[in-house]
């Protein structure tokens, strides 16, 4: 029974879970309107801060030990963990954010990347492809969820949409291994371990109220990476551009629900021919 605890929900959980899911992707929206050359990534992190601020939140970042920052922002080689700052915004820069709130004791967790305008072609491009082969994956992973009997099918789908993707540009995606995603609730990160590729071991059974944050992280080349002398940031070995996209989802009796879009998933997961039904 304390298995069953720790990674299910009960139907009144899961709609205690939706407001800060919109909370996480309000912040989101707010940064994703500021990105533009110029701008610092504090900036960005103060316009999330405002958001989950005003709607009665706080920042589960926060909570974190030894982190003050409502997000993580990774700029280029960086693929997550990236500390706001001091740093400008230049055309062309592939820039993830990464945010959570918590409301009322439950978690959102949810990460987009964008490509800064006003790059040269050459540049903006490729890292525009990176970012869509990544949400990309996310989907894929999403909706291998909605009918998959065990965990591990979702990293079965986000590597393979990856692989797909890298045989039709040509481009041998890295998908990081030492960092995955999670489950989700009133803690930010729960049982259990959502891995972004294949594993012999498909982990625990998908059924209602179950809740993940599913965030692939892909480079454009070598999945080596290492941590910045600031303890924090994970970059690139070789250099190769990161990406990185997530969003918390609800397993419940009528299906599955996106908690961090505000459409529930609806848009994303349409290709894939699955409907998204708010937690009853």
């Amino acid at each position: 029974m304390g298995l069953r605890r720790s990674l299910y929900k009960t139907p009144a959980q899961l709609r205690a879970m939706v407001e800060p899911g919109l909370i996480t992707a309000a912040a989101l929206d707010a940064v994703r309107e500021l990105i533009a050359p110029g701008v610092t990534t504090a900036e960005l992190d103060a316009a999330a801060s405002a958001v989950i601020t005003a709607r009665g939140a706080e920042s589960n970042f926060q909570l974190v030990r030894g982190y003050r920052h409502t997000t993580c922002i990774s700029v280029n080689d960086q693929v997550v963990h990236g500390i706001p700052g001091e740093r400008v915004l230049e055309p062309g820069d592939i820039v993830s954010i990464d945010a959570g709130a918590q409301f009322k004791g439950w978690n959102g967790d949810s990460a987009i990347t964008l490509v800064v305008p006003g790059g040269a072609p050459g540049v903006v491009a490729p890292r525009q492809r990176l970012s869509d082969v990544t949400e990309e994956s996310l989907w894929a992973g999403i909706a291998a969820l909605a009918s998959a009997a065990r965990v591990g099918e979702v990293g079965e789908a986000v590597q393979g949409s990856i692989e797909r993707a890298g045989a039709a540009d040509g481009v041998s995606y890295g998908i990081l291994r030492d960092y995955v995603g999670h489950g989700i609730g009133r803690r930010m990160h729960e049982g259990p371990t959502v891995f972004n590729y294949r594993v012999a071991d498909l982990g625990p059974a998908v059924r209602p109220g179950l809740c993940l944050a599913i965030e692939p992280m892909v480079t454009s080349g070598s999945d080596e990476t290492f941590v910045e002398d600031d303890d924090w940031t994970v970059t690139t070995v070789d250099g190769s551009d990161g990406a990185h996209w997530e969003h918390s989802v609800a397993v419940h009796e009528g299906g599955i629900w996106v908690l961090t879009a505000a459409d529930g998933g609806a848009a994303g997961l349409a290709p894939y021919g699955v409907t998204p039904t708010p937690p009853a």
